[in-house]
């Protein structure tokens, strides 16, 4: 079927989308490339071109991953084949950005069709959360087809907000709970970031967060920004993605400096390049500076057993493997002042410490938790010391 790659308002590329498969099978007209996604144009034979495969890996990359958690499932109720078919059910509309695909000789517009503003269906978040008792006449406008990440997710519209919803992963089930610490963390150090609460359905914890997505911005990832140009000789991949972001006018090393530094107080094994990023103007293309920092539920040894969290080697990115190597990237700790973490390990066991966790999350593990962020905390001012 044939589709405008849309940009709020903005006209960008005529696109074919094969209904069977959900992939862009072809290019026709370009109207303005400047607002291709990043990385899709590339130079050949002095002129500039759309990569199809490079376009086509953005497009199915807005789709669900077919590793989350009970997809398969879902689409089994969906009666459908891949996450990649959902895609064009909601226009390719997301809540992260403001690209869409509109049908060829619709006079559709952003404001009637955006999920901004507009109310869109429950029905595939009831779906992916195994909620759902129909098995036909689904509603598919809603952002949940256009979600990332390998956790049950949804978005929903609470009080008016666009909040997305997450899970845990069995037996623990701690991510949610994890989302709040880190909240709590990030909020003493003074961290530009997105707040986190927690929710309870079905006797199941979810963390619960406002969408930092407006209709005036929208997110980048680190992933696409790398994709501007790759590494030269002399880079590693942190000082390419500074100096990309120094290229488009934002220093971005202040806000690395406090992502790494938390990001090993919380023992963070997931700070892919996926998760942070930098925030544009979708229209006037302006960048507006680094995204808040979000997504940090995949920390404080998650999927350890509780007897393994003390002397669990910890998997380290986006940029070294080991959170201490890591650490030798910061710039500068002036900014930091961990005295402002006195008592955090109460804070965290209190948060633990209810009947309902308890269920997930035992006493002794709770401990054991907070006694380890304790332990961090006090190495990372051991680390600043002897430098």
């Amino acid at each position: 079927m044939n589709y405008t790659l849309m940009h709020k308002n903005i006209c960008v590329a005529d696109i074919d989308i094969d209904e069977d498969t959900g992939v862009i099978s072809r290019i026709g007209d370009t109207y303005t490339k400047e607002h291709l996604p990043l990385g899709t144009v590339h130079p050949m034979h002095h002129r500039e071109i759309v990569d199809k495969a490079v376009l086509n890996k953005w497009w199915t990359g807005r789709s669900i991953p077919a590793s989350r958690i009970g997809i398969n499932d879902a689409l089994e109720t969906l009666g459908i084949y891949n996450t990649e078919m959902l895609l064009t059910k909601c226009l390719g509309l997301s809540l992260s950005d403001h690209y869409w695909v509109r049908p060829d000789g619709s006079d559709m517009t952003w404001e009637s069709v955006n999920f901004f503003d507009n109310d869109f269906s429950d029905d595939i978040g009831d779906v992916l959360f195994g909620s759902s008792n129909m098995s036909i006449d689904f509603n598919y406008s809603s952002p949940d087809n256009t979600s990332d990440g390998n956790l049950q997710k949804r978005w929903k519209i609470i009080n008016g907000k666009r909040c997305l919803m997450k899970s845990g992963t069995s037996p623990f089930r701690q991510e949610p709970f994890n989302e709040v610490i880190a909240s709590l963390i990030l909020e003493r150090l003074g961290i530009e970031h997105i707040p986190y609460t927690l929710t309870w359905i079905d006797d199941k914890p979810y963390s619960v967060c406002d969408n930092f997505v407006t209709k005036t911005s929208e997110l980048i990832s680190a992933a696409r920004l790398m994709q501007i140009r790759p590494k030269t000789n002399d880079e590693n991949g942190y000082l390419q993605f500074v100096n990309i972001c120094k290229s488009l006018g934002i220093d971005i090393v202040p806000n690395l400096d406090r992502m790494i530094v938390f990001d090993y107080i919380i023992a963070n094994e997931d700070r892919h390049f996926g998760n942070f990023g930098l925030l544009r103007d979708p229209e006037t293309l302006e960048w507006i500076g680094a995204a808040p920092i979000f997504d940090n539920g995949t920390s404080l040894w998650h999927d350890k057993l509780t007897l393994q969290i003390p002397t669990a080697e910890l998997i380290c990115k986006p940029f070294k493997k080991a959170h201490g190597e890591q650490l030798s990237l910061v710039s500068s700790f002036d900014w930091l002042d961990l005295s402002v973490l006195d008592g955090i390990e109460d804070d965290i066991f209190n948060i633990f410490d209810d009947e309902k966790v308890r269920e997930y999350i035992d006493t002794d593990r709770a401990k054991t938790i907070a006694a380890q962020v304790r332990k961090r905390i006090n190495r990372l001012s051991e680390i600043i010391g002897a430098m």
